[in-house]
């Protein structure tokens, strides 16, 4: 089973995330901010990475940020070195008036390039800058190349719903098993 724990705990947060990657998208999410546990749903759904995350702290912030990191970290140990990955993964995804379209590479080269389009300071209970912010923390925690983009739209709940599902199905397709695959997908020999 390609499974991790992860555990944080520091002065300003108390995060727990446990990944399965050959899940069926179950979520089990335990946030205060609303919308950050909505698209931590929609991303186990579509991923169909069973996914437990209980995240407490002092600010929004500082979970959002560090729930982030723990869900990079976990991917990235459930993944070990990586044999027989697809390690790429691509998406275009509608969500009503919005268009997303991400990419990824499980490369161990942290990179991310992320424009949600996001045109108010909050989408529901979520600072919009703080959503953009958790897809930066995962794609440098996971050691992966992130790029979202949201081609267009009217409304930012949509937008980032869009930016989500895309990101979802791309790790879904990376994480999976090629059963064509010998070893590490890289002409290096690792990831």
């Amino acid at each position: 089973m390609r499974e991790a724990e992860v555990w944080r705990k520091t002065k300003e947060t108390n995060v727990y995330v446990k990944v399965n990657l050959d899940g069926l998208g179950l979520a089990d999410v335990k946030m205060e901010t609303l919308f950050c546990s909505h698209m931590l749903t929609v991303l186990s759904t579509h991923s169909l990475i069973d996914l437990t995350i209980k995240a407490s702290g002092d600010l929004k912030h500082h979970i959002i940020e560090d729930a982030s990191l723990c869900l990079g970290d976990a991917i990235r140990k459930a993944l070990g070195e990586g044999k027989g990955i697809a390690r790429f993964g691509y998406a275009i995804v509608p969500m009503d008036c919005s268009l997303a379209v991400a990419s990824i590479d499980l490369s161990g080269r942290p990179y991310s390039r992320i424009d949600l389009g996001l045109k108010s300071n909050l989408v529901e209970d979520m600072s919009s800058e703080d959503i953009s912010h958790f897809i930066c923390s995962l794609a440098a925690s996971m050691r992966a190349n992130t790029h979202v983009q949201v081609q267009y739209g009217e409304n930012d709940h949509h937008k980032a719903e869009a930016a989500f599902k895309a990101l979802a199905l791309s790790l879904r397709q990376a994480v999976s098993i090629d059963s064509r695959r010998k070893g590490t997908p890289s002409s290096k020999g690792v990831l």
